[in-house]
């Protein structure tokens, strides 16, 4: 199979970015749909780059954007729940799949990469995020057939420059004195983008990976705790981390989902009763060798700490 176009659903977030570097100035085209084109404007230098502004991701508008393509991406999924169309977990993860699949038979699509979520993506989860996602996922992997290749990728929390993860632990640690951690004891496999980038490129042409499922992990497991001390020694800040027991756990989500912007939900905390490891190596089956924590994340959490630093040594001087 020879994929010469791709539109990418989700293309805009920070695994899409990362798949557009992949992709800038090869033979590929790239149709990235935004409803927001504007506040994307930041691919737009990428020359093989169509960004294109839809106001609805429903059957009919999604075939007119995948007509030519032969291949989709289908990156979209939604960690806290809001209200209105596209922002509740059903429709993010189980009914855009739907009308995914449809547009690409009316076109005639033949390829489809879907995001899914190694962290317990199953009917009887404990969190809706986490049900509706296993749902898509039973959607996605059922149109697999003759004239729709599919391929589903599991990955564990995502790390890397601009990520949502490490760096929101950087931002607390930095601001505040006491940290009140929950779930301390979650076990995590921390995955690079670079690495899920580049696994998506790779399966596009990739007849071997037609119809399988890829749990994408790093090097190593983490509890939570650690991976926070880890972020704190970075930073070069020492902070009073205190671990939350389950009650304590739920006390505190039940609490910050009221707070404008929702930094963390009940939802969440459900989520994170499942440890995110892989139970195979989708990485090392398409010749992918996992980046560990330690040959990233210095570059950029590293250079917040010398410049804190930099910037106290500035005030004890009398400098600012």
């Amino acid at each position: 199979m020879r994929v010469e176009t791709i539109c990418v659903l989700g293309g805009t977030g920070f695994v899409g970015r990362h798949i557009a570097g992949h992709l800038a100035n090869t033979r590929v085209r790239l149709r990235v749909l935004t409803r927001n084109r504007e506040r994307n404007r930041q691919l737009l230098p990428i020359p093989n780059l169509q960004l294109i502004e839809v106001a609805s991701y429903d059957q009919e508008s999604l075939a007119e954007q995948f007509a030519g393509c032969q291949a989709v991406i289908n990156l979209v999924g939604v960690l806290n729940e809001g209200r209105g169309v596209g922002h509740r977990f059903e429709d993010a993860h189980v009914k855009l799949p739907e009308h995914v699949i449809a547009a690409c038979r009316t076109v005639g699509v033949e390829r489809l990469l879907h995001m899914s979520a190694l962290l317990g993506a199953a009917p009887d989860a404990p969190s809706r995020y986490q049900q509706t996602k296993a749902a898509g996922e039973r959607v996605v992997k059922a149109a697999h057939g003759e004239h729709l290749a599919v391929t589903v990728f599991r990955p564990s929390v995502i790390f890397g420059p601009g990520d949502s993860f490490l760096n929101r632990f950087a931002q607390l640690l930095q601001f505040f004195p006491v940290l009140l951690l929950p779930t301390p004891r979650l076990r995590l496999k921390p995955v690079y983008v670079g690495d899920v980038a580049k696994a998506f490129v790779q399966s596009l042409e990739e007849e071997a990976t037609f119809g399988q499922c890829y749990e994408l992990c790093g090097p190593k497991v983490f509890t939570l705790r650690e991976l926070v001390d880890y972020v704190a020694a970075m930073l070069g800040v020492r902070r009073l981390i205190i671990g939350l027991n389950e009650a304590w756990s739920q006390r505190q989500a039940r609490l910050l989902e009221r707070v404008p912007g929702k930094p963390y939900s009940y939802d969440n905390y459900l989520s994170s009763k499942l440890d995110s490891v892989c139970s195979d190596d989708g990485l090392a089956r398409l010749g992918i060798h996992a980046t560990a924590i330690e040959a990233v994340v210095p570059g950029y959490l590293g250079r917040q700490g010398v410049q804190r630093r930099y910037d106290d040594f500035r005030r004890t001087a009398g400098r600012d």
